[in-house]
């Protein structure tokens, strides 16, 4: 006994090392899975630009197909992290990334908006549970005090598909049209649907569920990590799917899951209509308009490091957030008078980058902070797949505002008005949670 005790008192003094560790050995792996994840679902702004007239799609039709992805994957989030918990990160991750490569595929093959709502559904449903099964399994490896570095590096995987997903899906929609018969966008879905196939396999043997599991790990490495996870308000009796149900007793849960509804509506603007914004700024050569949209990603995986970093060190969470969220809305609104002038509408989406990837670093933070380890799965999965509900709203009555008044500014305000009111309610969870430290 005394040996081991020694062996983690070892461990501990070499803690930030395993920890870099740990990190090499997950985050780039999960941190690729997520930019084929964000690309998947994102490529379909730039198939848009020539898919629109061959499908026969109207700005608010096309907001719709985009919309619509949100409905199958509104309906899989909880199941799919419920059934995480029982099976594990790496059978999970496999599941949805084999299945997501092939449905992004036939993506292709739609020649009807009917064909093209349908694909989107059945994209969300296989794509369901892979954000909120991350959340999970970084928080069975990662302590409190490190998740605002951990999520944002994660988080960080969006801004790399928006940086490589543009440029990459310009020059295939650029050159690779007539290619064997096949029109630019077809060659799009399916070059940008295969990685998910091999990762996922890979996954098998990459990803490890918990710090036990890792035979790369010392048994007082083990040990360590294991020590160094905050988890609280355990009870072993209930079964996941029971401390779900009592995790949605919790006030606190409910008005997270406002926050995070929020969040969705700012990326609905960056990830679906940056590249239109783009081209209604003067930029008409489809190329450029992919190496541009770049430029916004890349400024704010900078601003959203930053956000995280300070996050941590001054371990303060709901007013970063508020913060990030409130600079979303002001760009949102500044877009809409700015499309006179490319480098200002860059600027402008350049701002509601930073504000949305921060927040949604930031976001996750705070429920994992408050729910218990059994109740994480469930709960988390329903904050996201509800807040995913601002996907499936936001698109749709964007480009239905788009449509009717010929302009973006009704629909930037309404967006701007939405992350006010989620910006709000997430600070008004830092005066709840210290009520209820009080009245324990």
């Amino acid at each position: 006994m005394q040996q081991g005790a020694e062996g983690l008192t070892a461990v501990e003094d070499e803690g930030p090392r395993l920890y870099r560790k740990v990190i090499l050995r997950i985050i780039p792996f999960i941190f690729v899975c997520y930019v084929l994840n964000y690309i998947d679902r994102v490529n379909v702004s730039f198939a848009k630009l020539q898919f629109k007239d061959d499908l026969g799609l109207t700005d608010a039709s096309y907001g719709l197909g985009v919309g619509l992805f949100y409905v199958g994957y509104v309906l899989f989030e909880v199941p799919s992290n419920l059934v995480l918990q029982k099976i594990g990160a790496r059978k999970t991750i496999m599941r949805i990334m084999c299945l997501w490569g092939l449905i992004s595929m036939a993506m292709a093959l739609v020649t009807t908006p009917m064909q093209f709502y349908l694909a989107r559904i059945l994209l969300g449903a296989a794509e369901a549970g892979f954000f909120p099964g991350v959340i999970v399994y970084l928080t069975l490896w990662f302590p409190d005090h490190m998740r605002g570095r951990i999520m944002s590096y994660f988080v960080l995987a969006i801004a790399a598909a928006g940086t490589v997903g543009g440029p990459i899906s310009g020059l295939i929609m650029q050159h690779l049209g007539g290619l064997l018969g096949l029109k630019s966008w077809q060659w799009l879905f399916l070059i940008e649907g295969m990685l998910p196939l091999a990762l996922g396999i890979a996954a098998l043997f990459v990803l490890d569920d918990r710090p036990g599991d890792a035979r790369w790990l010392s048994r007082q490495e083990q040990e360590f990590l294991t020590a160094k996870l905050s988890v609280r308000g355990q009870n072993e009796s209930h079964t996941g799917f029971q401390a779900f149900v009592t995790a949605l007793g919790k006030p606190m849960l409910w008005i997270a899951t406002l926050g995070y509804f929020s969040v969705t509506w700012a990326g609905m603007v960056l990830n679906f209509w940056a590249p239109t914004i783009i081209q209604r700024s003067g930029v008409t050569n489809v190329l450029n308009v992919g190496l541009l949209s770049a430029v916004p990603y890349v400024i704010g995986a900078a601003g959203m490091l930053v956000f995280g970093y300070h996050s941590d060190r001054r371990l303060e969470r709901h007013w970063h957030f508020f913060v990030a969220v409130f600079a979303a809305g002001a760009a949102a609104i500044a877009i809409a008078f700015s499309l006179w002038s490319p480098a200002l509408s860059l600027a402008c989406l350049a701002l509601l980058a930073i504000g949305y990837l921060s927040a949604v670093a930031l976001f996750w933070t705070i429920p994992t902070g408050f729910l218990s380890e059994k109740e994480s799965p469930g709960s988390i999965a329903f904050i996201s797949s509800a807040g995913q509900i601002g996907s499936l709203l936001a698109p749709v009555l964007f480009g239905y505002v788009s449509d009717r008044t010929g302009n973006l500014t009704m629909g930037a305000c309404l967006v701007a008005l939405v992350l006010f009111m989620g910006g709000a309610a997430v600070v008004s969870l830092k005066s709840f949670a210290k009520t209820g430290k009080s009245r324990s």
